[in-house]
């Protein structure tokens, strides 16, 4: 199984059913597909849409309708369509249950790094600021290393998305969570041991008394 399958299909046991989720670009796309067949979740994008479904069949996707990184969605029965307005302010009001976010560092301390991508050009942040800080609970999907470096760092060497600590960031060795400024252990995926992870990863982990095989 690819890394990107194994951190959108862990993510996406942490669906329950009535709950309001945002997707962000890139590996959290992904988790729509993957979603329980038992649980009916609204899946959010900030620019404007509620109840968007997996990513499209080839050849059946629809110019008009996308994701905020401008890539093709499904629009499920039901679906709503608003502007940005009122897109942010389900974002900053508290309204978003869970939202997955995109990462390119996270610290020992939960907080994450994952707009400006040093020597490219991007156009901002869009909506992580608002969703970072406003959604009820907020998980990174991302894989633990690039280039042979950890992504999950002592201290964050690019700009800070939010004053906030994140819940927990997935990859594909481990899930991780932030705990009273700490970062935890707390699964290991499949054929993984924990001093794969440890080796992997520059923040200090403590390892949790409950640690468990990832399930997927």
């Amino acid at each position: 199984m690819d890394p990107q399958t194994v951190i959108a299909k862990r993510i996406a046991r942490e669906l329950r059913s009535g709950m309001l989720v945002n997707l962000g670009i890139g590996i959290p796309t992904l988790v729509a597909g993957y979603a329980p067949l038992d649980v009916q979740v609204y899946f959010h994008s900030e620019n404007g849409l509620i109840g968007t479904g997996a990513i499209p069949a080839e050849g059946m996707a629809h110019p008009t309708l996308t994701d905020a990184g401008g890539r093709p969605v499904t629009a499920l029965p039901g679906a709503s369509t608003f502007d940005s307005a009122i897109s942010f302010g389900f974002m900053r009001g508290g309204h978003v249950d869970l939202t997955v976010l995109g990462g390119l560092q996270v610290d020992q301390s939960g907080h994450l790094a994952n707009w400006m991508i040093p020597g490219k050009m991007v156009p901002g942040m869009g909506g992580a600021m608002d969703l970072a800080t406003g959604a009820k609970r907020v998980i990174v999907a991302m894989q633990h290393t690039a280039k042979g470096k950890s992504k999950i760092v002592q201290t964050c060497t690019l700009p800070v998305t939010s004053d906030r600590a994140v819940d927990c960031v997935v990859t594909e060795l481990a899930l991780i969570r932030f705990e009273s400024g700490r970062a935890v252990l707390s699964e290991i995926a499949p054929g993984v041991s924990v001093d794969d992870v440890i080796a992997a990863t520059e923040a200090d982990l403590v390892v949790s008394q409950d640690l468990h095989q990832m399930l997927i």
